[in-house]
């Protein structure tokens, strides 16, 4: 007898994503190291000198910690309230901080004792940044006013009081020491300039303005709030360049890669989008278990830091491409010599080939057709996690019944359940090229067996219903293809060069100039 043939299920190719250069470079990275922190994780800095360390702003500390270790190298706790936006100076020596309290704090990095304490806030102190002379600290806070203090003096330089609601987020100009620009949530952004009296120029951002950023030329600034990311060129007084909405939440924060070709934003809606710098479409998506606050990315992109609200400090560390060869090597030498085991042997004249018998592992639903149990087969098929993410798989059982000659056994006999079942899969996947031609079969055969109890069941009717719309929504889809595919043609056609054909002089007048050259017929 012979032996029974397992179904063959078609490979169909996979309707994925496009796998692109940043696809390949962003998923480069582990598994991600996650550390809890005592609150929601509020800001994340990384030190601009090597070994990079990250400043983990949450709750009442700031925590250093490594660019591998996942135990804090340094705590600051000397903060009576929650602190706020901790920041690198240039040269990674000092820490500045901001606090619930008012109250502006700079750290030395090698200490815990606060260095200067800067007062004259009256309300929590949400933004903090040195200026790029390295002595003077930028701040902004909840009672609508930025300021500029002098570090070794600490006395206040330049206050401003232009914005009219709380700001909480700004950012110092690289290349000059005079400028820095804020964001508050009265929807505007104000670049100020020390050596003025007021700003030298207003934007606004239509939302409540969360995050900023320049960039490393400083004539192009980005800002994010509400579900906006936007892009303004400073150099045009402000001019507006793009506007992305590209998030279903709030955008909390922004970064740029290393080479500053991408944009990194992070949002409430649990995503840190990936955008190109030179057309600003999306080119990757990182999911995360909670809603983003903060984010980082280390020199090189060696590194993605994300802070969540849930007080979650997640790292992801890029893979060394020496420790992965390494790993690879060890497991394929044992496995290649035990393949390779009697490759070489060559059987002699004499000897007789004894030939092992290979055990034939069946799936559930082949058994069942190797004992006719087609309805039950069919069942199996149909299960939850089959049908759902291997439809190519009940597919081939359909197909495979209707080539027996017992598809309509197995879809007779069925109860409401198991014909709701069944329908659904059809609504899922009928109007899908790879499936078409064998469920659309399968769907006469189900409306000729069960035609005589519709109207019985509201759950078969109603699943019923559906199948109809969608086939005459695909119908209407298929016209309008058709008639989109005639209107192509037609101007195919009429964009090809036209071809003169040479004739003779009797086809061209059909006949008529041999007739006026011979004789003419007599008058009746």
């Amino acid at each position: 007898m012979a032996s029974f043939k397992p179904t063959k299920v078609q490979v169909y190719p996979k309707l994925g994503e496009k796998v692109t250069q940043d696809t390949l470079y962003w998923k480069n990275y582990k598994a991600p190291v996650q550390i809890k922190e005592f609150g929601a994780i509020t800001n994340i800095d990384v030190s601009p000198v090597a070994p990079h360390n990250f400043a983990v702003t949450a709750f009442t500390r700031i925590h250093i910690y490594g660019a591998f270790s996942q135990e804090p190298v340094k705590t600051y706790t000397r903060f009576k309230d929650t602190a706020y936006c901790g920041r690198f100076r240039a040269d990674g020596q000092l820490l500045v901080a901001g606090c619930e309290d008012s109250v502006v704090r700079l750290f030395d990095v090698s200490g815990k004792v606060a260095l200067r304490m800067f007062k004259g806030h009256t309300k929590a102190v949400h933004v903090t940044d040195f200026t790029s002379d390295r002595y003077q600290i930028l701040t902004g806070s909840d009672d609508y006013t930025c300021r500029l203090w002098d570090m070794p003096n600490t006395t206040e330089l330049n206050r401003y009081q232009e914005h009219t609601d709380y700001i909480r987020c700004g950012v110092t100009s690289k290349l000059n020491r005079d400028l820095f620009i804020t964001g508050s949530y009265d929807h505007t952004l104000k670049v100020f300039d020390a050596r003025m009296e007021k700003s030298v120029m207003t934007m606004d951002h239509g939302h409540p303005v969360e995050s900023l950023l320049l960039y490393p030329s400083e004539g192009l600034l980005v800002s994010a709030g509400g579900r906006y990311v936007k892009i303004w060129d400073l150099l045009k007084g402000g001019q507006p360049l793009v506007s992305l909405k590209n998030h279903h939440k709030t955008v909390t924060s922004l970064c740029l890669s290393s080479n500053g070709q991408r944009l990194l934003s992070g949002s409430l809606d649990r995503h840190v989008k990936v955008y190109s710098t030179t057309n600003y479409k999306v080119v990757h998506n990182f999911d995360y278990a909670a809603s983003i606050l903060s984010l980082a990315l280390a020199p090189d992109d060696e590194s993605i830091v994300v802070g969540m609200t849930n007080g979650i400090l997640s790292m992801k560390h890029r893979k060394n491409p020496e420790d992965y060869k390494g790993v690879i090597q060890q497991r394929r030498r044992p496995s290649y010599r035990f393949f390779v085991k009697g490759k070489n042997y060559v059987p002699k004249q004499d000897d007789y080939l004894v030939s092992k018998p290979v055990k034939q592992h069946l799936a559930k639903y082949d058994k069942q057709l190797k004992k006719f149990n087609v309805s039950q087969a069919l069942d199996t098929a149909l299960e939850t996690w089959v049908r759902f993410r291997k439809p190519e798989v009940t597919v081939a059982v359909i197909k495979e019944l209707d080539r027996r000659g017992t598809l309509k056994n197995a879809l007779a006999g069925r109860d409401e359940q198991g014909l709701s079942q069944l329908l659904n899969f059809l609504v899922g996947n009928l109007v899908d090229p790879r499936f078409a031609p064998v469920l659309v079969t399968t769907a006469e055969m189900i409306l000729d067996i069960y035609q005589s109890v519709i109207g019985q069941s509201p759950v078969v009717d109603r699943q019923l219903l559906r199948l109809q719309d969608l086939l005459e929504r695909e119908i209407d889809y298929q016209q309008e293809l058709l008639e989109v595919l005639g209107m192509l043609d037609t101007m195919f056609a009429s964009s090809l060069p036209r071809k003169q054909v040479p004739c003779s002089a009797v086809s061209r007048s059909n006949g008529l100039a041999q007739r006026e050259a011979g004789t003419q017929l007599p008058a009746t």
